[in-house]
This record gives C-alpha cells, structure tokens and sequence, in this order.
C-alpha cells in the first residue's frame, strides 16, 4: 500500500465518523464507509472484509452503550446469537463462491415494503407491546437471526434495517429494538470478519484507520438514539432505508 496522503487520512477519519453516528443506531454506515475505502485506493478483494473490521469495532461500541444503559433484552436476543453468527459464516463464504448482484431487486422491495409499512404506523415502535416469550415471537427471531444473519456475511446493505424491522414486529419499541439489532448485528459482524480474516481478505491498516473513527461516532450516535429515543430513531431508520433504496437502485440501473 502506497502511504496515505493527508487527505486520504482526512476523508476517511470524517466519513468513519459519520458511518459510525449513522450506523451505531440504524445501519447503513457502508454507504458511506464503503466509497470512502474506494476513494482511498484499497484493493477491491480486501474492501468488504475491512469495512467489515470497521463494522465490526462500530456495532461492538454501539452494543456496548445500549448495554449500560438497560436497552437490550437479553432474554430475548441471547439465544439468537448462534443463529445469526452461523448464518453471517455462511453467507460470507457463499459470497466468494456466488456473485451477490442478483440480490439487489429483492432487497429494493424489502426496503420499500420495511418504509411503507413504519410510515402508515405513525406510532408503531413508540410503546412496548413485547409480553415476552410466545411461538410467534421465537420464529420471528429465529428466521430473522438466521437469514439476515446469512444475508449480512452475503451482500450486506439494509441489515440494520432489516433486523430493527424484526424487532419491532416482536413487539420491542424503537430504542430497545436498535439495542436488541445491535448485538445480532454484532454477532454477524465479528462472524464475517473471522472469516475475511480467515481467507485474507482485509486489510488492517485501511479497516482501523476508517473504523477507528467510526468508534467515536458510533459512541455519539448510540448516546443520542438512547437519550432521544424514538424521535430520533424513527425518522432517522426512514431516511436510512430511502436512501437504501435510491442506492441499490442505483447500482442496478448502472
């Protein structure tokens, strides 16, 4: 790697910062994390195993926050964790096997339908309605973990979305829902990660020097979302998942 100019090092410690505020709360800090590392001159084979080591650092900090502050249900998230980490194992190895591409129509439609669907519930994700463990909110969770779990090691973009959704329909509200996400989303994060590692694909200098400041921000954005609660976290989850969706359109129409 050639050494990095100043304003290399600059664009991305601002960038990690930001991905680290956007995605401590809702996800979708790669769209921000992944053109920055483009933008720096990383080798293409080690970009989604280094923004997978600043993603990594990014969800351990947020989870560490809404874990002091009481806003995780451990009860309820725990026994997912193994799901979503061989789901995460598996996508991650599928991924160099299997182009991802074809997943982009699909996620633009789940994204659209996640919008809809929190727009119309003006008050959905304000109160609790989580009575605790049922059938239905153990498969809810259950086929979650696994599948987003697989689709975060796979492609990746809307995962935080995706398992914030899961919790909302399990009845959690907006802030313990962002908590609950954070420690699956974690759990896939360190998964995928150990297995870029594994095969060599990432890149240490480029994942800390951008996942460094992602820490920061993430400290930032997860303090915010627990003192603000759903009136940040709400508007903030529509906004992340349009622009989601404006991306992945994007990247398929080009």
């Amino acid at each position: 790697m050639d050494q990095m100019s100043t304003g290399i090092i600059v664009l991305l410690i601002i960038c990690g910062f930001l991905a680290g505020l956007i995605d401590s709360v809702v996800g979708g800090g790669g769209l921000i994390s992944i053109p920055a590392l483009l933008a720096a001159g990383i080798p293409v084979p080690l970009l989604l195993g280094s923004n997978k080591l600043a993603g990594t650092l990014c969800s351990l900090t947020s989870t560490a926050s809404f874990l002091r502050s009481g806003k995780i249900d451990f009860r309820a998230v725990g026994r997912l964790i193994p799901l979503s980490v061989i789901g995460a194992v598996g996508g991650a190895l599928t991924v160099r096997q299997v182009p991802s591409e074809f997943l982009k129509p699909l996620v633009i439609v789940m994204l659209i339908a996640i919008t809809l669907y929190t727009l119309f519930k003006k008050s959905w994700g304000d109160v609790s309605t989580y009575s605790g463990d049922s059938r239905r909110t153990r498969y809810i969770g259950m086929l979650a973990a696994f599948v987003i779990g697989f689709y975060d090691g796979f492609f990746g973009p809307g995962t935080g979305s995706f398992l914030i959704f899961a919790f909302l329909l399990m009845g959690f509200e907006f802030v313990t829902a962002a908590g609950n996400a954070k420690v699956l989303n974690f759990a896939s994060n360190i998964s995928g990660l150990l297995t870029f590692i594994f095969v060599g694909s990432v890149s240490f200098v480029y994942g800390l020097m951008i996942g460094i400041p992602m820490i920061i921000g993430a400290l930032v954005g997860s303090k915010l979302a627990i003192r603000k609660g759903a009136a940040y976290i709400r508007p903030l989850f529509i906004t992340v998942t349009l622009v989601l969706i404006g991306k992945q359109i994007w990247d398929t129409l080009h």
